[in-house]
């Protein structure tokens, strides 16, 4: 930038009286003044349209990677949909077969595989304790920790 001192701006003030006298100076700086408001103003609208581009297109931006994950969102929504439909139709057909079977054979035996557990075993087969807890009040919660 240019550095103008008091100095160079006394001396640029005895130059303009001399050459331009006492009765054209006031008018010269007057003029200087409105030409210096002008290009300052043009230059602060430039400044101001540029900065309003600038954040128009970072606007735009972001609407596009808005855009661009909603789009990924829906097509992600689309497979787990299209899973869903899948699994399903695939229960219903299930379902058809076992009510088809069931229909077909009512009377039939149940076998190995379907039939019910003996009620003695059961405790066995799950896994689950058969006596009872020594302790009725183990449900409740000791003082402090409640």
């Amino acid at each position: 930038m240019i550095e103008i001192s008091f100095g160079k701006l006394l001396l640029l003030a005895v130059i303009a009286l001399i050459v331009l006298g006492p009765e054209k100076l006031p008018v010269a700086a007057r003029t200087a003044g409105t030409l210096l408001r002008r290009l300052r103003s043009g230059w602060d609208s430039v400044r101001a349209e540029v900065e309003r581009e600038l954040q128009v297109e970072e606007i735009r931006r972001a609407a596009r990677e808005a855009a661009a994950q909603a789009e990924a969102a829906q097509a992600k929504l689309d497979q787990v949909q299209a899973r869903v439909d899948e699994t399903a139709r695939k229960a219903g057909q299930a379902a058809a077969d076992v009510s088809t079977l069931a229909q077909a054979d009512p009377a039939a035996e149940p076998t190995a595989d379907t039939a019910a557990p003996n009620p003695a075993e059961a405790p066995l087969m799950t896994g689950k304790p058969t006596a009872a807890p020594s302790n009725p009040s183990s449900d409740e919660v000791p003082r402090g920790q409640g």
